[in-house]
């Protein structure tokens, strides 16, 4: 493998401010998806057709920026279609049918900490493909980042798990895993809007086969979305989902992972659970408890710790 196909090992400062601002944005954007389709489902949409069609909105919103992007450079995309592919196979398709296979046979809260081990899925690939072992700050600081997410989620193990269930969970692990490992790759020359437009355009053909031979369920509901004391148009809900928590979150998150790297964008992708509780609190007045509160506190001081063990670059 030459230098070239490396992922760096370190984040030098000119990159971890913005890429730290770009990995914010796409938390603050992807964590709005429970919050917003929450009112979907309330009015009876099914969770398989609101999350497709975010998809489907969020490639249309993204297809003019992605064809400027690719304006007389069309043989990146030729010379990319396989990443592009897995990008919209995996990060996108894979991670969004397996949660919602899993979620029809184990508790939310258990399939989102699986879905969130996909940060130590990166360390491993890392380790294995590119030889860059954690270092022991890294370490620590996955211990602590996953003892906040568990305290955040609330979880309680007096229920036994459905391994069918567990099993499509980590499935959608390793898509979440294919977001961060994919758009960190440095040697594709692919603008990022393109990969980001590109494959939220594969991942909604993914969705929409899997919905109409019938693998996922495909319902729309009532003609206004319901949000706490707040009532709102359907069709603006789906739009915030499409524009907000699909365009701008994929392409806010791999402009980010350039800049950060796959390792270190993983973790700060962890605190979008945080930010999904305030959303929550905010629009739906759930109010998060004290314990949670402190989950947060780890999960942040996690993320810090696993930055400062960051090898030099």
């Amino acid at each position: 493998m030459t230098a070239a196909t490396e992922e760096p090992t370190g984040v030098a400062a000119h990159r971890f401010g913005p890429g730290l601002g770009f990995a914010l944005l796409s938390a603050l954007s992807f964590g709005a998806s429970g919050t917003l389709a929450s009112g979907l489902l309330r009015a009876d949409w099914t969770p398989a057709l609101a999350v497709t069609l975010r998809i489907t909105i969020g490639a249309l919103a993204l297809l003019p920026f992605t064809l400027r992007a690719l304006h007389r450079r069309w043989h990146l995309l030729r010379e990319n279609a396989w990443v592009i592919g897995l990008y919209g196979a995996f990060a996108v398709g894979l991670a969004q049918t397996c949660y919602f296979f899993a979620i029809e046979r184990i508790p939310v809260g258990p399939a989102l900490l699986i879905e969130y081990i996909a940060p130590i899925a990166v360390l491993l690939w890392q380790w294995a493909v590119h030889h860059q072992r954690p270092t022991r700050l890294i370490v620590l600081g996955t211990i602590v980042a996953f003892a906040g997410l568990l305290l955040v989620l609330g979880l309680t193990t007096d229920t036994p798990l459905d391994p069918i269930g567990v099993l499509w969970a980590s499935f959608g692990m390793l898509g979440a895993a294919g977001f961060f490992i994919l758009s960190a790759r440095p040697d594709t020359g692919l603008p990022p809007m393109a990969l980001a437009g590109g494959g939220l355009a594969v991942g909604s053909v993914v969705l929409w086969v899997m919905g109409l031979t019938g693998l996922l369920t495909f319902g729309a509901g009532q003609a206004s979305a319901h949000y706490g004391v707040w009532d709102v148009p359907s069709w603006v809900a789906l739009l915030a989902l499409g524009l907000v928590t699909a365009a701008l979150a994929y392409s806010a998150g791999i402009a980010a992972t350039r800049r950060l790297g796959s390792r270190l964008a993983s973790f700060v992708g962890l605190i979008e659970v945080v930010i999904a509780f305030g959303y929550a609190w905010l629009l739906l007045g759930q109010v998060p408890g004290g314990v949670q509160a402190l989950g947060a506190v780890l999960l942040l001081g996690g993320v810090a710790l696993v930055k400062l063990g960051e090898p030099d670059d």
